[in-house]
């Protein structure tokens, strides 16, 4: 059976969009590899590439700011930048549904940001507050006056 052109190149669409996992599992060794070879050749493209296209990649990362995951990877980098430790998925989840100060009681409003307090010293992760809580340290008072009341 001989094929035209077009019934080749529908078949093997179609061949392809079917297999999309085993020709991957196939390739990656090769790409891998390949990009291993080429890496200054691959990142003297991209250069250009983003160079030549800045509008389109500002407006990318604008939109990508925007997004759920990136707010989430900005603010846990920023929390690592500024020396907590273990940042993970699950203090992200604790911070992101806390509700309230946990040192004044007040809740969380557009005005009034939350603030993930750590120990400057040790790194370690302290509790959700406000941002008056966290800039004048009144909790800690509120916390040594009712572990010093019998």
């Amino acid at each position: 059976m001989t094929w035209t052109d077009e019934e080749r190149k529908a078949y093997m669409k179609e061949y392809r969009q079917d297999n999309k996992d085993k020709i991957k599992a196939y390739n990656q060794p090769y790409m891998k590899a390949w990009r291993a070879a080429n890496k200054e050749k691959i990142s003297a493209y991209n250069k250009e590439w983003n160079k030549a296209n800045k509008e389109a990649v500002s407006a990318w990362h604008k939109a990508y700011n925007q997004t759920d995951l990136g707010i989430k990877k900005r603010r846990m980098n920023n929390w690592r930048f500024r020396g907590v430790n273990d940042v993970n998925e699950e203090l992200y989840e604790y911070y992101k549904n806390c509700v309230k100060c946990e040192a004044c009681g007040n809740s969380f409003t557009e005005s009034s940001n939350k603030c993930l307090d750590h120990d400057h010293k040790t790194g370690d992760f302290r509790q959700v507050l406000c941002r008056g809580c966290n800039n004048h340290d009144s909790w800690r008072v509120k916390i040594i006056s009712h572990t010093d009341t019998p």
